[in-house]
């Protein structure tokens, strides 16, 4: 049985809950390998739509094991306010299980995040505020906390201590911000110690073995390729790799276990936060777009920036993921349009370029070059074979395919669980 990937192929928001959810339907576990609760995912299950942030969506799903990988950071009291919020609507978070090794967000790290922010004014990043980039920073400064210095808590208060010493004195001094009192962080982590306790495992361990008993493990990515840490617009990125090799580190299972990797992507284009797009709209289509996909984030309500798909990115993603398949979500928002344009190349400073440019000034120079494919009138939103589409629908997907040299093995028309259209088998 196989070990799946699943990644956002664009910059977030393209709907990774929802084919994570239909995945893990034939699955054993659900495993999250970066990020935090920076990003959210929906989840609509007969109905009734469930936001998160920091949980895998697997936790929805009967007999499914939700992991939270060593990759992942980790704030307490979002997981619980999670877990309380699920269990109040009837729906078991008992078998929730995080590695031991994953790294923790301390209040301080999201008191740092707010008032970087704040200082930076118009250069700000765009961040969430929620302490997610200066707990990786702490993480590779090798001053962070771990999930299982909550059981040694003469460790945890001097981890905590040494890290204050420190960033007290950024917060004070440059920041303009009061100093935090460590005894008070180290005593807010460990009230959590023992409700913590019986969750936590050696993940590596676990999933390997999962997978030499022939289960099958999907992997699933927090934010998308155009925020990973590396391969994304940087500096206007995530802190962590949610690129399919951040699944290998991550998770401590090696890429030669790792059978298919699939890419969600939408039908068009959207962004959140700062940084270059090329395709967006400032207008009232992009409006439009906004309003019928509803484009708000799922963490922050913020909206979203619309734009029309990319598929300079789209193939970009495809290569550096190694992507076996692409999965297309709100294929239905584009309905009405008389004609939709899909970005097959830029214009940078005059040079047609048919792939990511090499630097970011490149690629923030980049015009779009359009080609313009016919719309369709149709509702598609009950339509469950893809031959059923109208006609302009269908070639809009296959040029999509052909744009993206990687098949096209799902399509989203729809909120819903059921409301996809499956053309090739993603699991087995």
């Amino acid at each position: 049985m196989p070990a799946v990937v699943v990644v956002g192929a664009q910059w977030g928001d393209e709907g990774k809950g929802k084919a994570t959810d239909q995945l893990g339907q034939d699955v054993d576990y659900v495993v999250k390998f970066n990020g935090g609760n920076n990003a959210g995912h929906t989840v609509v299950i007969d109905g009734e739509t469930f936001a998160f942030h920091l949980l895998p969506a697997g936790v929805l799903t009967p007999g499914v094991t939700p992991v939270i990988g060593n990759g992942v950071v980790v704030d307490l009291e979002v997981l619980f306010a999670e877990i309380a919020e699920i269990e109040s609507r009837g729906k078991d978070a008992s078998r929730l299980r995080i590695s031991a090794s994953a790294h923790l967000i301390p209040s301080y790290n999201r008191i740092m995040d707010q008032a970087t922010e704040r200082y930076l004014g118009d250069r700000q990043l765009g961040t969430t505020g929620r302490g997610i980039g200066p707990t990786y920073a702490d993480k590779m400064n090798r001053v962070g906390l771990r999930v299982q210095d909550l059981f040694d808590e003469s460790i945890l208060r001097q981890k905590v201590r040494s890290a204050l010493e420190q960033k007290n004195g950024v917060l004070t001094k440059i920041l303009g911000a009061d100093a935090v009192d460590p005894d008070a962080v180290a005593d807010d982590l460990l009230s959590y110690a023992e409700r913590v306790r019986p969750m936590v495992i050696d993940c590596s361990l676990v999933l390997n073995d999962a997978l030499d008993a022939g289960q099958t493990v999907l992997f699933e990515a927090g934010q998308a390729t155009m925020l990973d840490i590396d391969h994304g617009t940087y500096p206007f990125v995530t802190s962590s790799s949610p690129t399919a090799g951040g699944a290998c580190t991550g998770t401590g299972v090696g890429p030669t276990r790792i059978d298919s990797v699939v890419g969600v992507v939408k039908a068009y284009t959207t962004r959140v936060g700062e940084g270059p797009f090329p395709t967006e709209l400032l207008d009232e289509m992009g409006d439009r777009l906004r309003e019928e996909g509803g484009e708000y984030g799922v963490t922050t309500g913020r909206p979203r920036r619309c734009g029309w798909h990319d598929a300079v990115v789209t193939r970009y993603a495809c290569r550096v993921n190694g992507l076996t398949d692409l999965v297309m979500t709100k294929l239905d928002v584009l309905t009405g349009h008389e004609t939709i344009p899909v970005c097959v190349a830029y214009d940078v400073d005059g040079q047609r370029v048919e792939e990511m440019p090499l630097t970011q000034t490149g690629f923030h120079h980049a015009r779009p070059v359009y080609e313009e494919l016919p719309g369709w009138s149709e509702d598609i939103t009950g339509v469950r074979r893809f031959e059923d589409l109208p006609v302009n629908a269908q070639k809009y997907v296959l040029r999509i395919e052909e744009l993206a040299r990687t098949r096209i093995s799902a399509i989203g028309v729809g909120a819903g669980r059921e409301a996809t259209i499956t053309r090739h088998s993603l699991i087995g």
